[in-house]
Parts: structure tokens; C-alpha cells; sequence
């Protein structure tokens, strides 16, 4: 709108300068403009640095303000948070003109203005975690298996994927597509499809089942339960990140008292490609079990 107003009275040929400052120093306008000089439409009486930029028409006699600043709705340089959007962080304990000297907002006396209370504290009523009632129970000794059926792996080892000439651990199973990629403890050999194993396998997993474990013998291979913790079976299935993070792989652990009747060795780092054979000892222990 100002751009408008200021070509009009350039270009017209009636203006005069008292009325060009009249409209710019007016108060009715939105933005307002402090001319400092006017220059007259001779050449000859303009300054050299204003007339290599400017050169009016020699006819019309045109005023120009030398001195007009440009205003916009925004500049990178008018930038202010609004009104009230900051605020001052309230400094407490710093004298009696600050405000919040001496007791810190916190009054006289009285629990609320000494140390507080615990987490969950309802003024001695019986606290809402102790009216619900308790709803279900999560085993934190429990333990989650991956089940594989046999009629998978022979899938696989009908397919080429899988040599049964060679151990099958978990590994094997993990690279092969046996079972997924997100296994929690182990990996649990169930019997699902047993009448296609026809010969032998051996394989080394955490749990198995009893008409698996009689399939795969029956066929003349071998089942053993191994044991890796939570750090050995990460070992076992990603050996490359420890080798990424230059880490030495962690030594087989032992098995907690409670999980030693269920295994029968300790696991081997890195995978096995061999099977161990049974000692007469585990043998016995595994007929029993």
C-alpha cells in the first residue's frame, strides 16, 4: 500500500514536496516514515552515489525522500518471543527482598516444610498400591523355548540347507530359517514329523522331547541338552558383534542349581561343528531321564 502511494506521487507531475511529507509523517499511516532530505528531479544537484542509482525523468519535478527505512510484517532482526512467554526461574532462600527468603515458600513447620515424604505416602490411610488387589504371578525363574519339529529339519536337509553329515545346533537352525530370529532361552526339539527322520542327525539344543529324543535315536543320531546363559546364547548366534566390538568370546557357564538335572552339558563357544560322544555316565543318566 505504502509502495503504491509513493509511485503515484512520484509519477505524477502535480506533487509537491510539502505534500509528499505530509503523507509520509502522517499518523494515520500503518508504517511510519521519517523522510531526512528531499532532492530535487535535477541531476545536476543530486549527490554522485544517488544518482548512479536513480535517474527521474528530467521533465516531471519529483521528490523523493533520501532517508525512508523499509518495514515488513517480519524480520529476522524484530524477532521477540511474545508477551509473557518467558518467565524467571523463582530463586529461593535469597533474602527477605527477594520474595521467597527464609522459609522458601514452604511456610512453618509441619511435615510438608522438612524433608516430605515418601513416594506413595497418602497422610497414613491405607495407600492405593495396598487397596487393589493382586491379580496373576510372573515366575521370574521361568524360562521360554523356541519350539522346532523334526518334519522341519528334514525339510531343509531334503532341501540342501542343512548337512546332516555336520552337528545341528542352534545356530544351524537360526541361519537355516528353522526358527525365528527372536529366541529368549533356547530352543525346545519337539516331535512333529518324526516319522521323516530315517537317518541320522546329530543335534545339540536346549530342551527336547521324549518321542523326539526316541526318533532321532531310533534312527541311530544323538540329542543333547547343552546350556548356554544369557550371554553364552548371545555368543553362540551373533559371534560377529562381539568380533565388531572387539571382544573376546565370554567361557561357557556353568548351569544355576536348578536347571542341572535338565541338561546334560555345558555349551560350547564358538558353534560346534562336531558331536561330542556320550560318556557311559551321561548315557546312564539320559536312559533314566
Amino acid at each position: 500500500m505504502l509502495s503504491r502511494r509513493l509511485s503515484s506521487l512520484l509519477s505524477s507531475s502535480s506533487s509537491s514536496s510539502s505534500s509528499l511529507r505530509s503523507i509520509l509523517t502522517s499518523s494515520s499511516n500503518r508504517f511510519p516514515i521519517r523522510p531526512t532530505a528531499v532532492i530535487s528531479a535535477n541531476p545536476t544537484s543530486t549527490s554522485p552515489h544517488f544518482s548512479n542509482l536513480w535517474k527521474p525523468h528530467p521533465e516531471a519535478p519529483v521528490w523523493f525522500s533520501h532517508g525512508i527505512r523499509a518495514y515488513s510484517l517480519l524480520s529476522l532482526n524484530d524477532l521477540r518471543d511474545s508477551k509473557g512467554r518467558k518467565h524467571k526461574r523463582k530463586r529461593k532462600g535469597r533474602g527477605i527482598g527477594s520474595g521467597l527468603g527464609k522459609t522458601a515458600g514452604r511456610g512453618h513447620k509441619g511435615q510438608k516444610a522438612r524433608g516430605g515424604s515418601k513416594l506413595g505416602f497418602e497422610g497414613g490411610q491405607t495407600p492405593l498400591r495396598r487397596r487393589l488387589p493382586k491379580r496373576g504371578f510372573k515366575n521370574p525363574f521361568s524360562l521360554t523355548f523356541q519350539p522346532v519339529g523334526l518334519g522341519k529339519i528334514a525339510k531343509l536337509i531334503n532341501a540342501g540347507k542343512i548337512d546332516s553329515s555336520e552337528l545341528i545346533t542352534m545356530k544351524t537352525l537360526k541361519d537355516t530359517g528353522a526358527i525365528g530370529k527372536q529366541i529368549e532361552d533356547g530352543v525346545r526339539l519337539m516331535g512333529r514329523g518324526a516319522e521323516e527322520i530315517k537317518w541320522p542327525i546329530h543335534l545339540e539344543v536346549s530342551r527336547v522331547t521324549v518321542r523326539a529324543k526316541e526318533a532321532v535315536e531310533a534312527a541311530g543320531g544323538s540329542v543333547r541338552r547343552v546350556y548356554y546363559n544369557k550371554l553364552g546364547f548371545r555368543a553362540l548366534l551373533k559371534p560377529e558383534w562381539f568380533e565388531k566390538k572387539g571382544r573376546l568370546l565370554p567361557k561357557p557357564a556353568r548351569p544355576p542349581p536348578k536347571q542341572r538335572d535338565k541338561v546334560d552339558s555345558i555349551g560350547r563357544l564358538p558353534a560346534p561343528t562336531k558331536p561330542i560322544p556320550f560318556t557311559s555316565e551321561e548315557n546312564a543318566t539320559a536312559v533314566a531321564a
